[in-house]
């Protein structure tokens, strides 16, 4: 799972990080809100708040603490360093535009998906889909192509470390039945979620391979349920994102 095992934990980096992630969530906070959000003291928090604003990590308004961009570098560091990136946002576009749809472009890391890149297309009203932003891989299209492409050994590791939550009555729970479902995944290429993570969404997703053969990420459409037929569901839709899938492969095994 790439997660260090055992060993210390310095648990005032923990506290600033658990500071960072509720700023985050909440959109900015106060002192108060952000103590009684994570049960811990005003002055604990302070301390830790003035710490991150000596280092420009959060910046003050009034007394109101937020997110500085220092963030944004580091996000962008992080995103191109992953080499498929680089020439995945413009195919990533291409399927948006041919699709009309919500286009996006994701990858794993320790056994979460993280949306990289999306593209609305012309009639894409569905932004749930928001980078940065990490799922979990067996209620999508795009996280269940990245799973069939993994070694059975690690698809359970990941079951078993994050579980089999339900987003909808229609999410695979069982973890017997999901491995069925990745052979099925794999043998024909393309993954289907027929309203898995959120009702009233479908989706269809395919992995990418890198150059040495091992998936480095998925590509995946989205629709509202309702203007999504069943011939566009399961034959057009996949193949457009098989050819961009070829493509991609393509020009990043040449990069």
């Amino acid at each position: 799972m790439n997660k260090e095992s055992g060993g210390r934990r310095v648990q005032a980096t923990m506290t600033s990080l658990e500071i960072v992630e509720m700023l985050r969530e909440l959109d900015g906070a106060r002192v108060t809100e952000l103590a009684e959000a994570l049960d811990l003291s005003p002055s604990t928090v302070h301390t830790h708040l003035s710490t991150l604003v000596d280092a420009d990590y959060v910046v003050k308004s009034g007394d109101i603490y937020h997110l500085s961009l220092h963030f944004l570098g580091l996000a962008n560091y992080v995103r191109n360093r992953r080499n498929a990136y680089a020439i995945a946002d413009s195919y990533t576009d291409q399927l948006a535009r041919e699709t009309e749809c919500r286009a996006v472009f994701v990858v794993e890391e320790n056994g979460r998906g993280v949306y990289m890149y999306t593209y609305s297309g012309k009639h894409a009203v569905w932004k749930y889909s928001t980078v940065g932003k990490r799922f979990h891989l067996h209620q999508t299209a795009a996280g269940k192509a990245i799973l069939s492409q993994l070694p059975r050994e690690r698809v359970i590791d990941i079951v078993e470390e994050w579980g089999l939550p339900a987003g909808t009555e229609n999410t695979t729970t069982d973890q017997s039945v999901l491995l069925e479902e990745l052979e099925a995944v794999e043998e024909r290429g393309v993954a289907f979620n027929d309203e898995e993570q959120l009702e009233g969404v479908k989706a269809v997703g395919v992995p990418v391979d890198g150059s040495d053969g091992r998936v480095v990420g998925a590509f995946s459409v989205a629709s509202p349920a309702n203007r999504m037929t069943e011939d566009r569901f399961k034959k057009e839709i996949p193949k457009t994102l098989l050819g961009v899938a070829n493509e991609f492969e393509l020009e990043n095994s040449m990069s």
